[in-house]
């Protein structure tokens, strides 16, 4: 299942980041796998984001495939 999330915070040095998934208030993931084809540079808090879930609540399930 593809999802729409917020970013919240990006580590470069592990590649993974913290989000907020769409329609939810205060709930955050955390250690969520981005793909190596999208820039540091370009992981900026803020912005919107395009989740690919394997399993929904498994966080370490999921990686993010797209940013805008």
């Amino acid at each position: 299942m593809i999802s729409q999330a917020q970013l919240i915070t990006f580590n470069p040095a592990t590649y993974t980041a913290v989000i907020k998934p769409e329609g939810s208030a205060q709930s955050y993931l955390e250690g969520v796998t981005v793909a190596k084809n999208i820039p540091a540079a370009e992981m900026i808090p803020g912005r919107s984001l395009a989740v690919l879930f394997f399993d929904r609540y498994r966080a370490a399930e999921a990686v993010i495939i797209a940013v805008w």
